[in-house]
């Protein structure tokens, strides 16, 4: 039996192909996706200076709200570009380190957005199931506390995945056939057991993501409970409306990632093409919609949007063109 000689490296580089199978049709594919990366920026950004310049959205709910808009923003903005660049301009190389980079940033504003998902329906349970108690539980300090508490989380989730891709030797090849750098995908080019990446990578965030989906379920079975013993229809309804647009958000971020994951690790029988591009749709369609959501469900946002538009219409009115 004759020993195969493979040269062991780690790669300067790596190629990331796009969307294998369907090269095509990468100009079309770019479009819609090019137009929700926009929408989701343009969306996230606006929420963002209308929270921080209204002062009557200086609550606990509305900061953690600008946190999820901050989430969305990277989230998309750390996966979207590069695969424009690939689509449109063949730019198809990423740096070792650039490509662990986006790994770790993409599974942190994962982490991340599901623990501000859980914190926001802790607010909205202490809202409506002890609005007296309400601003003596969650003081600023308090909410600092559970900022601070998501992003060291989030941190240390993901952070160990680093070390578990730099500890790879890389062999054969350095193609990676996605549109960007996911740790799976990556370590699978590893010429060595990923046994460690397989199981941290797929069982440690998603225990914790599927820990936040229990507590947000208890959170809301307790909220409904509560509503449902409300006096009057009115208040009933009123306390569900200030329930209805988080929750859209909590379905448009758990129903398509848990899919995708699911549908990745089972779905032996799926075209590859067709996991890249959930995977493409999932980085950019929940923080497309989510500023849509708020936007259209909150009235306090309406009226915050409204009045930032007021103000531009009034600015640029006083100084006219020509």
């Amino acid at each position: 039996m004759t020993p195969t000689n493979l040269t062991v490296f780690q790669p300067a580089f790596f190629v990331l192909l796009g969307i294998p199978g369907l090269e095509a049709y990468h100009i079309w594919l770019s479009i819609p996706l090019c137009l929700m990366y926009i929408i989701a920026v343009l969306g996230n950004s606006l929420l963002l200076v209308v929270i921080i310049t209204e002062r009557n959205l200086h609550e606990p709910m509305y900061f953690f709200l600008s946190m999820l808009a901050t989430t969305d923003i990277l989230l998309s903005t750390t996966t979207v570009p590069k695969a424009l660049g690939i689509f449109w301009l063949h730019a198809r190389e990423i740096a070792f380190d650039a490509c662990v980079t986006q790994v770790f940033f993409v599974h942190v504003m994962f982490v991340g957005e599901s623990a501000v998902l859980l914190a926001m329906a802790f607010d909205r349970f202490v809202a409506i199931c002890s609005p007296l108690r309400y601003t003596a539980v969650l003081t600023w300090s308090v909410v600092r506390r559970i900022a601070l508490a998501i992003v060291t989380r989030s941190f240390c989730i993901i952070f160990p995945v680093i070390f578990l891709l730099k500890r790879l030797p890389f062999c054969r090849t350095n193609v990676v056939p996605h549109s960007y750098c996911e740790h799976i995908g990556v370590a699978r080019l590893a010429c060595a057991d990923i046994t460690a990446n397989i199981w941290y990578g797929f069982s440690v965030p998603i225990v914790m993501v599927i820990w936040d989906v229990i507590l947000i379920s208890v959170s809301y079975t307790l909220i409904l409970r509560a509503v449902f013993r409300l006096p009057s229809q009115e208040a009933r309804h009123k306390a569900l409306s200030t329930c209805g647009s988080h929750l859209c958000v909590i379905l448009m971020f758990y129903v398509p990632s848990f899919f995708t994951l699911l549908t990745h690790r089972f779905g032996r029988n799926i075209p590859r093409h067709v996991h890249i591009v959930l995977a493409n749709l999932y980085v950019v369609m929940p923080p497309m919609l989510n500023p849509i959501v708020y936007g259209v469900k909150t009235k306090q946002i309406r009226e915050g949007i409204a009045h930032r538009l007021f103000d531009i219409k009034a600015r640029c009115s006083a100084f006219p063109l020509g």
